[in-house]
């Protein structure tokens, strides 16, 4: 006789479950007293082509069960990378979710969120039940998209998606195996990424005479000013910098800095200065726009989000940069 199977472990399953990685939607819909509802959903899926059919559903225990039952029509919207918020929004209870929210028309009284990648507006065809959920099943009337990238959901938590990459300075993948040093070291591609898009600046810098040190000091000072020389040594530590050598004071003497000495002397760029380092940062956002156009919007999403995740996990302690504006 076959033993039983050992209860899951609902936790387990569920970490089990979450390797699938899924979009996140919000599904809307409206009340016949006119009461605006909506959730966030991973469980959206196609069902058919010919009729246009898909679904998703709702926990049976969940409060807006008996509206999205009762409601026929009800829109699905596939929530682009810059949409986070929004889902977090519609995830929890006991607030007014569509407050403040810009709306579009759409063709029921179902509400329509703007920004998305994908919105499916639909009319229920079938409901099931699905253990302890309701499936919804609803034909397409009407959809859009936009080429903005959307959001996923794996792991427990938010990701973006980005295609897999061919080989960049060998043949083929095959060659790379069992190799101590390929393409695939991690120490490789960020120091070949980083030279390639600083050439496309080599030019603006060379023709302002400023070498690598000036740009991150300038660069540094653009965006926060003014700072004492420990403070400008602390922010570029990670590029071994010796500003000891006297740098900072070469860049006044050549008219790019001021200097107020004072209890601790302090550097704020002078009006060359920041005439140099705009120029300089309109190049940059000019090689920026070019790789953007290249890679494709979803991929640039991708890969500043991998570089965040790679330096944070390697931050020796930098100072924040950019700081949040002190309010009175």
């Amino acid at each position: 006789m076959d033993k039983p199977s050992p209860p899951f472990d609902p936790k387990d399953f569920r970490r089990a479950l979450g390797m699938f990685a899924t979009g996140v939607t919000i599904v809307t819909t409206c009340s016949d007293d006119g009461t605006q509802v909506g959730v966030t959903a991973n469980s959206f899926n196609s069902v058919s082509l010919d009729p246009p059919m898909v679904l998703w559903s709702l926990a049976n225990n969940a409060r807006s069960l008996p509206v999205f039952s009762t409601s026929q029509d009800w829109n699905v919207h596939i929530l682009s990378n810059a949409q986070e918020a929004l889902s977090n929004r519609f995830a929890r209870s006991g607030e007014d979710k569509f407050a403040g929210l810009s709306l579009e028309k759409s063709i029921s009284k179902a509400p329509l969120l703007p920004g998305c990648s994908a919105r499916f507006q639909c009319r229920t065809a079938f409901q099931y039940e699905g253990g302890d959920h309701t499936i919804f099943v609803g034909e397409v009337l009407q959809y859009d998209s936009s080429s903005l990238p959307p959001l996923l959901y794996v792991k427990g938590g938010y990701a973006l998606a980005a295609p897999m990459a061919g080989p960049v300075s060998t043949e083929s993948q095959a060659n790379l195996e069992g190799a101590s040093y390929s393409e695939n070291l991690l120490g490789y591609l960020f120091g070949r990424a980083h030279f390639q898009f600083v050439h496309g600046l080599r030019g603006t810098l060379q023709a302002r005479q400023l070498s690598d040190t000036d740009f991150f000091v300038l660069s540094l000072l653009s965006v926060r000013q003014p700072l004492t020389t420990d403070e400008i040594a602390a922010h570029i530590a990670y590029t071994g910098v010796d500003l000891a050598s006297g740098a900072l004071q070469s860049m006044v003497q050549r008219g790019l800095l001021l200097e107020h000495v004072g209890d601790a002397t302090q550097l704020r760029l002078s009006p060359a200065g920041s005439d140099a380092i705009l120029h300089v940062l309109a190049a940059a956002k000019a090689v920026e726009s070019d790789l953007v156009q290249r890679m494709g919007e979803l991929e640039s999403a991708g890969l500043r989000n991998l570089l965040k995740q790679a330096i944070l996990a390697t931050d020796p302690g930098l100072p924040k940069l950019w700081q949040a504006p002190v309010h009175f």
